[in-house]
């Protein structure tokens, strides 16, 4: 068994009700926090108002891998670092929906978006950051440049303007 970084996170997920005469429902994930024993294994609602719901999803495991360190690099490196999480809604009752995973990984978040899964960010506290740069150092190394071949190499109808 391999021995991979991870932390435990909870996920802060809100629904609105009605938020438009088109829908009866929205969701968006609020954010996302280091979990707590006390956070318990279940989901549990921190504030509902009728209109705002606000749950906590607690026990969510994030593992590094090292085959994403070009992901999580990507991520660092973009200006603004940010926990990507998947959710799904209940199909039979709309008014549900939980988060199903979390990454660190800018690739694995695109990956995500081409199989059409519903993908939220938001953004990464300075502590978890700081973790997932240490691993981002230690263990991506950027491709080598390919060298290209001087123009005067390239047959003359071939060579870019």
């Amino acid at each position: 068994m391999i021995d991979r970084p991870c932390i435990d996170v909870a996920v802060v997920m809100e629904r609105e009700a009605q938020p438009n005469r088109w829908e009866d429902w929205r969701f968006k994930v609020v954010d996302v926090v280091a979990d707590e024993p006390a956070f318990g294994t279940a989901p549990r609602v921190l504030r509902d108002d009728g209109k705002l719901c606000r749950t906590l999803f607690p026990g969510m495991r994030l593992e590094l891998f090292r085959d994403e360190a070009e992901g999580y690099y990507l991520n660092l490196s973009s200006g603004a670092p940010v926990w990507f999480v998947v959710w799904r809604s209940d199909a039979e009752d709309p008014s549900r929906a939980w988060p199903e995973t979390v990454s660190l990984s800018y690739n694995e978040a695109g990956r995500w978006l081409d199989a059409q899964e519903r993908v939220d960010n938001v953004p990464l506290p300075a502590a978890p950051r700081a973790w997932l740069q240490a691993f981002a150092d230690e263990h991506y190394r950027p491709e080598p440049k390919q060298r290209r071949r001087p123009a005067s190499f390239v047959s003359p109808n071939k060579r870019q303007p």
